[in-house]
């Protein structure tokens, strides 16, 4: 059996943290040409480059990516280890690391991932946000477990995952009270009139089913943004820069916290949910808990 020498792995990962030889050697206390040549004798173990030249830095190839996810989860154990041994701290909590496509909502986001922090699951979550085709590569070298986004993984992406219908909602239409009450009247024929919407961008889901909707209903929206961060658009919705739409579920919890009123519903605008697991069946607990209290929460129908 060939064993790993983590002096090798640890050079390799500080280089990658640290964006280059010359900066790793400074923090490593060691000569660069040591460094390099314990990065080589890596490679050459393991039989692949992991790393190449970018620039004035380095950049990571693909099984660089794959042995770097190893590599810090390998030392962030060798931490929690000595931190429980010397300072007496509890032992690790499994984890679960989670990607959010930007599209989702915040409130949807939470409301998915909160059964992953109840007993008796009680993972660790780490959370990373990004757009949809960023998230499903770093799935695809394990560097995440899970991927919650708005449309599912298509026939033509080259990820070995599964698609997992969470579920959807109709949507509300929001906007601060002035906007309300002059939009909410008569609703949805009174949106034909000129008012302002801000939107998400055209790549989205949400988006494609709204354009749908407005051509059916007659009305021609007047767009004043667009937004890729669905964070973002709602920052701007609660300043009253225009009306702006969230999923039914989460209606409650943004007219208390928000500042914003309904101006109006739609069941025939359905927002849809998924989570891309390597899993075909799923069987990690904490997925399992999420998917099925958002089947119990939102009835899956994707």
């Amino acid at each position: 059996m060939q064993w790993l020498n983590y002096h090798h792995l640890l050079y390799f990962w500080t280089v990658v943290r640290e964006g280059g030889v010359s900066a790793a050697a400074r923090v490593l206390h060691v000569a660069q040409p040591t460094i390099s040549a314990q990065l080589k004798t890596l490679e050459d173990q393991l039989g692949e480059p992991l790393l190449v030249r970018a620039g004035r830095g380095v950049a990571m190839t693909e099984v660089g990516r794959t042995v770097y996810a190893y590599a810090d989860e390998i030392f962030s154990l060798g931490r929690e280890m000595m931190d429980t041994v010397k300072n007496g701290l509890p032992g690790r909590l499994a984890r679960l690391r989670v990607g959010i496509a930007d599209v989702v909502p915040k409130l949807v986001a939470r409301q998915l991932l909160m059964p992953a922090l109840q007993p008796p699951v009680s993972m660790q979550l780490q959370c990373r946000e990004d757009r949809h085709d960023r998230l499903l590569a770093d799935l695809a070298v394990h560097d995440l477990d899970l991927v919650i986004t708005d449309h599912p993984l298509g026939p033509g992406e080259r990820v070995r995952a599964f698609n997992h219908g969470l579920g959807d909602s109709g949507v509300s239409f929001l906007g601060t009270p002035e906007l309300a009450e002059r939009w909410g009247r008569d609703f949805p024929r009174s949106l034909a009139g000129g008012a302002p919407f801000l939107m998400p961008m055209e790549t989205s889901g949400l988006r494609r089913s709204l354009d749908a909707w407005f051509e059916t209903e007659g009305i021609r929206p007047h767009i004043v943004a667009e937004f890729e961060d669905s964070a973002l658009l709602k920052v701007f919705g609660e300043a009253g820069a225009g009306l702006f739409c969230l999923p039914t579920i989460v209606e409650a919890a943004a007219v208390a916290t928000r500042g914003v009123m309904v101006v109006g519903r739609t069941e025939a605008v359905r927002e849809r949910y998924w989570a891309i697991s390597p899993e075909r069946r799923l069987k990690h607990p904490a997925v399992l808990a999420i998917s099925q209290a958002a089947r119990e929460g939102l009835g899956a129908r994707a």
